[in-house]
């Protein structure tokens, strides 16, 4: 345990932290003594299962269903990771990418969905830990983090560039909103991972997408989401105390 004593615990909300990423995310910030609010849309038993097997003595994981899309969401979901203790840490991990095709094949349906998870919800919930933490009483360091893709730099050509145009939002949130923050003691960054072994890929429609676009990195393999983890848990500890609007690049050397 390297940020809290038992009994004095500070929250971290996760989203989408029932699998993949989230999942080993939710776990590194448990064992290193923080409550997680894991928030999942859909996997009621999945999330259940990564709170149980995520949980420490002194980082408790409590899995809250909620679809972030929703209007009162950032509400809902800050009041409920309150209830664990105060939140200090908010990770905007959720995404989806819509089924892989050209641009001339992608209905509205999904380039609004993919929108709506990846950019508009991580900007609503980032206004609601500005909203909460700009004018509270000092107390723990506050932290941001949003999971964004490599995709916002390569673009995603023939797979899903409406992906990757949300992916370079977020990108640029996390870079303006840095600036508005830091005064308040808030510290805002993002992870771009690079090709990451997940189901992320069989959803959609190339499950053995992971490992055929890894080979042709410059490591020759995908990465794994404890990988990716393992950045997000140093961005929001002590010791990334003066990294604030850092877009870290976690891809493997791909550019």
């Amino acid at each position: 345990m390297d940020s809290t004593e038992a009994g004095n615990s500070t929250t971290a909300i996760v989203t989408g932290g029932s699998r993949g990423i989230g999942a080993e995310i939710v776990r590194r910030l448990a064992r290193a003594g923080h409550h997680v609010l894991l928030v999942y849309g859909h996997d009621d038993e999945g999330a259940e299962q990564t709170a149980a097997r995520c949980s420490t003595a002194h980082g408790r994981v409590v899995a809250f269903r909620c679809d972030i899309t929703d209007d009162e969401a950032p509400g809902r979901i800050f009041d409920a990771a309150a209830d664990l203790s105060a939140p200090s840490i908010l990770v905007n991990n959720a995404g989806t990418t819509g089924t892989i095709s050209p641009l001339h094949d992608a209905t509205d349906e999904t380039i609004r969905s993919v929108v709506d998870v990846n950019l508009i919800a991580t900007i609503r919930l980032c206004r609601e830990a500005m909203r909460r933490w700009q004018d509270a009483e000092i107390g723990p360091a506050r932290s941001i983090v949003n999971v964004s893709s490599i995709a916002a730099k390569t673009g995603s050509a023939g797979e899903y560039v409406w992906y990757a145009a949300a992916k370079a939002g977020v990108n640029a949130l996390t870079t303006g909103l840095a600036l508005e923050a830091a005064p308040h003691g808030i510290r805002v960054n993002a992870v771009n991972p690079g090709t990451t072994s997940t189901g992320i890929h069989a959803r959609a429609g190339r499950p053995n997408r992971a490992a055929e676009v890894g080979a042709k990195s410059p490591m020759g393999r995908p990465a794994e989401p404890d990988e990716i983890a393992a950045a997000v848990k140093w961005l929001v500890s002590a010791e990334a105390s003066y990294v604030n609007g850092t877009i870290l690049d976690v891809a493997g050397g791909t550019r």
